[in-house]
């Protein structure tokens, strides 16, 4: 089915488009209004089951409520008229993704300066306290759901398969997220909690100091076992022993 959605009717000018999927467009728009610039989700609801409907609305109410420097700023939402499709524009970081960042730096034979991880790594943990604290667990933390506003600064986003624990002993059970950032216990099978969201910081962490995930297989039985059995490379020398420890604390959180 068709999802590239035309805005300009509603007063906004595509600037670009961010990504496209079965049932869901990205695209960075202008406001014609006020001139601000924001990042459009545009869902297809029809297309999909009552569960991802729930999910897709469930991100809008856990956005409303979010309100932090490092995690992405919801703007609005609506429904399109006379369809099914649900807009919801956040704020526009014009940075992109730490994702692609890795990957232009792994690119350049450069590194990230210890001093660079240090400061992503402090805004990232603030911003996962904050959610905890709101009782939101992420289940997709990844360097490619961080993104980089103008001042470098790294904001949490997508919060797309998130879920709201009732407490702070709750557990989930659902197996979602990214492969290469699953922890153990999502790999087993077994309940989740924070812990988990913990774990795949620790694969940020790592991530930004080699420039490349610390587990990597297109095989799933493979990454599993990976991941379940801690075989990855260590971090460089080149890192201070303090950051080191760190990243095995968070693997073993």
């Amino acid at each position: 089915m068709e999802t590239e959605l035309d805005l300009s009717g509603l007063g906004f000018t595509t600037i670009s488009r961010l990504g496209k999927g079965g049932s869901a467009t990205t695209q960075v728009v202008r406001d014609s209004a006020d001139g601000r610039i924001c990042v459009a989700k545009c869902v297809l609801l029809d297309t999909l089951s009552k569960h991802h409907q729930e999910l897709a609305k469930q991100e809008v109410f856990l956005l409303q409520a979010l309100r932090h420097p490092y995690v992405v700023t919801y703007c609005e939402s609506f429904f399109m008229d006379g369809t099914a499709t649900l807009v919801i524009l956040t704020e526009h970081c014009e940075g992109g993704d730490l994702r692609r960042l890795i990957l232009r730096t792994a690119g350049s034979a450069s590194r990230f300066t210890e001093d660079q991880v240090m400061m992503w790594l402090s805004q990232i943990a603030l911003a996962l306290q904050y959610i905890h604290g709101k009782k939101v667990l992420h289940r997709d933390l990844k360097a490619s759901n961080l993104f980089l506003d103008k001042n470098a600064a790294v904001k949490l986003g997508d919060f797309g398969i998130s879920k709201v624990l009732e407490g702070t002993a709750d557990f989930a059970a659902t197996l979602l997220g990214t492969p290469y950032y699953m922890s153990p216990e999502v790999c087993c099978n077994e309940l989740y909690s924070w812990k988990s969201d913990i774990w795949s910081f620790g694969c940020v962490l790592y991530e930004l100091c080699m420039l490349k995930r610390p587990f990597e297989s297109e095989k799933l039985p493979v990454l599993v076992h990976m991941i379940t059995n801690d075989l990855y490379d260590p971090i460089p020398d080149l890192y201070s022993d303090g950051l080191g420890k760190l990243h095995q604390e968070l693997l073993d959180y």
